[in-house]
């Protein structure tokens, strides 16, 4: 039993951690808390002697996790009114569209590109968050029709591949189209169910058979990091939606600015540093 604990401890208490932050995230910035878990899971599985295969599995339990924290913290922001509903049912089938494709693709796309590439963007957008102004608007509202399509469908599929909830790029989208910041985390809460149940089931079959792979995963989904990470962001996801009401929308619009500039940097040092 020590030489457990001994042995399992540490990974047992940050998947705890991790979960804690991931879930406040959730509720706080509409994100389904993926830039916290991934490189977590990956730097735990690599240190425990899965190196090969703890990407894709970081990322796949990622996304397995979005599925509870969103649904969640979507819920919680409903009861406050706050969650525009023909958002999401006009957005989520193109959202789901695109986890499909980012995951059907993934083990076919340069990594380093596409993470440096993405990381590039995160920056960009953190930097619109934190420095600009409220009345700084690209179009009075969401787009439709052909735009909205292929906006949602790739939002989708870059959240699926780096095993991230909508809300990384769906708060910024509904912000720049006129959306109160309020209502963007709230709406884009939901955005991780359409990202995390077809981009779960996908990375499932794409780990079925794999060698490499952490005990008691399914295909790349570990269940035990599952379940720890799940209980911890299913229970903080309403903290973090509570304080998301309680701030101002110039001090949430800034915190999620450097939540945004910190993982793009971490993707960014990830490439370079090789």
């Amino acid at each position: 039993m020590g030489e457990f604990f001994a042995q399992y401890g540490v990974m047992i208490a940050s998947l705890a951690a991790a979960g804690v932050a991931a879930g406040i995230a959730a509720g706080l910035f509409g994100i389904g808390g993926g830039a916290v878990i991934v490189p977590v899971l990956y730097f735990l599985l690599t240190a425990l002697g899965y190196g090969e295969t703890a990407m894709h599995v970081a990322v796949a339990t990622s996304l397995a996790t979005i599925i509870l924290t969103s649904i969640r913290s979507v819920m919680a922001h409903n009861r406050r009114g706050a969650v525009d509903w023909s958002i999401l049912r006009g957005w989520a089938p193109w959202i789901m569209l695109g986890a499909v494709i980012g995951q059907a693709i993934a083990g076919f796309i340069s990594k380093e590109t596409l993470t440096f590439i993405f990381g590039g963007l995160l920056l960009i957008l953190a930097m619109q968050l934190y420095f600009g102004r409220p009345s700084w608007k690209l179009a009075d509202d969401l787009p439709k029709g052909a735009p909205r399509a292929g906006l949602g469908s790739v939002l989708g599929a870059l959240s699926a591949i780096m095993g991230i909830g909508g809300g990384t790029f769906g708060v910024s989208l509904m912000t720049v189209c006129g959306r109160p910041i309020h209502q963007a985390v709230a709406t884009a809460a939901g955005f991780g169910v359409a990202i995390g149940l077809p981009g779960a089931a996908m990375a499932i079959g794409n780990g079925i058979g794999k060698e490499g792979l952490p005990p008691f995963s399914v295909g790349h989904v570990n269940l035990p990091a599952f379940a720890l990470i799940s209980l911890c962001t299913v229970t903080m996801a309403p903290v973090g939606a509570a304080l998301a009401h309680k701030l101002d929308a110039g001090v949430l619009r800034k915190l999620f600015g450097v939540l945004l500039v910190l993982v793009s940097i971490r993707m960014i040092w990830k490439v370079i540093a090789g």
